[in-house]
């Protein structure tokens, strides 16, 4: 990584950004220690979804580096809970994706986020079946590590490249990831995800942090989903920030501990919250001409 990747040595986030990064780091080596092992322990938590052995092993390493790197800061992870200290939390998924994970699938990839007084600061979102990883700190753009284009020379640690989402300012020229239909239907929005659909040019189901991802380099340009948590969305919301866009819930509401999420290119978010959002949900306004006030 090079550049303004991230912030320089000394200046606010620097060492937590690069702490972020470190604990991807680790994330990725223990996660693929297992992956598609045959004889992978997997088990069902009490809310029925699936947890596996590296789920565990992942947010436990992640956990033990924390206690060591920043013992005065908060935790909070997908299996091991909540531990608050003061206004600093790191907000962590161990494996975003253990459906896939479990199954073989490579989609998946590690969450890791810093909240200050509530707000996400840092994110860090990587995939390493993919190669791919993605991170932002407040005030200095999001990244990537991949080349612009796919023709260009492969290297093991290609230069990091600032990512920029769409210009797309239409519903019909728009494409739009929704995640999974059962989690519509069961928040009661199916009839508006059958509109939204209708309205745009294409909807896809990529999945998980891959969706938000795409959106954060302009590829897709909506993005919403239901029955979330904050471990599920904290490391997204600076990414897809940093890069120009509009995160908030699928009400309007800024922020990431709402239960649901909707990401857009910033140009359509009001468009889609009036399709999306109930009558009675009052959305602040988050179409505007100055990318830095959609980010404030």
């Amino acid at each position: 990584m090079n550049g303004d990747a991230i912030p320089t040595p000394g200046s606010d986030l620097s060492e937590d950004l690069a702490l972020a990064l470190e604990l991807a780091d680790l994330a990725d080596r223990v996660a693929l220690e297992r992956f598609r092992s045959a004889d992978l322990v997997v088990s069902t938590k009490p809310d029925r979804t699936f947890v596996t052995e590296s789920d565990l092993a992942v947010e436990r390493a992640i956990r033990d580096r924390l206690a060591e790197a920043r013992p005065d800061d908060g935790v909070l992870g997908e299996e091991f809970g909540r531990e608050d200290r003061g206004s600093r939390q790191w907000i962590v998924d161990p494996i975003d994706g253990t459906s896939n994970f479990l199954r073989g699938v490579p989609v998946w990839g590690a969450l890791v986020a810093l909240v200050v007084d509530g707000r996400p600061v840092v994110g860090v979102a990587s995939m390493p079946t993919f190669g791919r990883r993605w991170w932002a700190a407040r005030g200095h753009g999001a990244w990537t590590n991949a080349p612009e284009s796919t023709g260009a020379a492969a290297t093991t640690d290609p230069p990091a490249r600032r990512i920029r989402v769409s210009g797309v300012s239409e519903l019909a020229d728009a494409s739009l990831s929704f995640q999974s239909i059962a989690q519509w239907r069961e928040a009661e929005r199916l009839p508006a995800l059958l509109a939204l659909g209708e309205a745009v040019w294409r909807d896809r189901a990529y999945g998980d942090l891959w969706s938000y991802m795409l959106l954060a380099e302009g590829l897709v340009d909506i993005v919403g989903e239901f029955d979330v948590k904050e471990y599920d969305l904290a490391a997204l919301v600076p990414i897809v920030e940093e890069a120009g866009g509009v995160f908030t819930s699928a009400d309007g509401a800024p922020g990431h501990a709402h239960g649901s999420s909707l990401a857009t290119n910033g140009l359509l978010h009001d468009r889609v919250l009036a399709i999306i959002a109930p009558p009675a949900a009052s959305a602040p306004s988050a179409d505007t001409d100055d990318p830095a006030e959609r980010n404030a």
